[in-house]
């Protein structure tokens, strides 16, 4: 079938999908590369599949793509069992840029049914059997998927890591990309908004997140994750608690609570920026402001140092030596990190990132610790000019916003 325009949300242009494969198969050719092979299964960290097709993984449902440098792209998908519809070289308004759109029904719960996809992987790469096939996000290419193409048909065929090879080229964005990263972070500035309006006393911390949630499909935002959590402002003992997600966040806020809410959504086009606040049902304890000036400061550092060039093993350890400095916990986990159509995407900033800072990166940066009365954070995205300069894409003030 033709997709009409009015189906689709938002999507890119054929000149941007054209940009991309262009700067992938040269990537390709010189390193000698014949065929890239990927499978998502979600969108969150489904970015690969999206990158190349305009066309999100959701829902579990394995998405599987074989790129080749030579010729129009393979697409399997959930649908029918065992049907390969050949397309146009202009597509159908949804699918571009596909030489076969191969469908069947596949599910992880259903382990015997993962052979179908493979089959039809196979047959896509048969054209490369003696060839260098790559393999793109090794984390998400299922081992079904790849002992039966090693084991199979494609036994004499060379398999190499691409992952890096796309995402240098990945992680940069363009001109489009970085209009629709910016309609992200203003649209989660209305839901973080909208979402304190709406806290009042009784309310539970799931009712608070979902008033974000309605607030970004609203605005045309399809996927994400809202975090949050709350502890007593007036309790001496300390309850303090790291946001999470839907199945903990039942607790009820009173008059005095902090509530602390991170939107980590994508917006209208796929994708990803994320927002993090805190709000108090009353005044901000002092020891909640004096906390807060230290993220601020934290941050304050990191940001000078977030210039194209820069190591990410080097930001990590002065942000570690700086809150170990301040009596403070270390990060232990992720401190800032790319976002695109992956809500987590290179470079990672810690110590085991060999990627370096470019320009035209979308950071999220997020410093956070929890003492024994209180969670502290705040979320911003930032642009990386490059000139040097670091652009904050929220407009949400920097502050702990007190309600009442």
């Amino acid at each position: 079938m033709s997709y009409l325009p009015e189906r689709i949300n938002r999507p890119i242009s054929n000149q941007e999908l054209e940009r991309r494969w262009a700067a992938i198969r040269a990537a390709m050719e010189e390193q000698k590369i014949d065929v890239l092979l990927m499978q998502n299964n979600n969108d969150h960290m489904g970015g690969y599949v999206k990158y190349f097709t305009d066309i999100p993984a959701m829902f579990g449902y394995p998405v599987t793509v074989v790129f080749p440098r030579d010729d129009r792209m393979s697409f399997v998908g959930q649908g029918a069992i065992g049907v390969t519809t050949p397309m146009p070289p202009e597509g159908n308004g949804l699918h571009r840029g596909l030489k076969q759109l191969m469908t069947t029904s596949s599910f992880a719960s259903a382990p015997y049914s993962l052979v179908y996809d493979a089959e039809f992987a196979a047959t896509a790469l048969a054209p490369y059997a003696s060839g260098t096939i790559g393999l793109v996000g090794l984390g998400t290419l299922p081992v079904s998927l790849v002992d039966h193409l090693r084991n199979g048909k494609l036994s004499k065929a060379k398999f190499v890591d691409a992952s890096n090879l796309v995402d240098q080229i990945k992680v940069i964005k363009s001109a489009e990309e970085i209009v629709l990263i910016r309609e992200t972070a203003i649209l989660q500035d209305k839901a973080m908004k909208l979402a304190f309006a709406g806290v009042k006393p009784g309310m539970r911390e799931s009712q608070i997140a979902a008033i974000a949630q309605h607030a970004i499909h609203d605005g045309g935002g399809e996927h994400g994750i809202y975090l949050c959590s709350s502890t007593p402002g007036s309790d001496p003992v300390g309850q303090a608690a790291w946001q999470g997600n839907g199945h903990v966040q039942n607790r009820m806020l009173q008059e005095g609570d902090v509530f602390t809410l991170l939107v980590e959504t994508n917006g209208p086009g796929g994708m990803y920026t994320e927002l993090g606040r805190s709000c108090v049902l009353g005044k901000a304890p002092q020891e909640l402001q004096d906390e807060f000036q230290i993220i601020l400061e934290a941050r304050r550092r990191t940001l000078a140092m977030l210039k194209p060039g820069a190591s990410c093993k080097e930001i990590w350890d002065a942000h570690n030596d700086f809150m170990r400095s301040n009596d403070r916990p270390p990060e232990q986990r992720l401190y800032c990190h790319g976002q695109g159509y992956d809500l987590v995407e290179r470079p990672l900033v810690r110590y085991d990132e060999p990627m370096l800072i470019r320009a035209n990166m979308n950071i999220a940066c997020h410093p956070n610790y929890v003492t024994k009365r209180f969670f502290n954070t705040i979320t911003d995205n930032y642009l990386i000019d490059d000139k040097g300069a670091v652009e904050r894409l929220h407009r949400f003030p920097e502050q702990i916003v007190e309600l009442g």
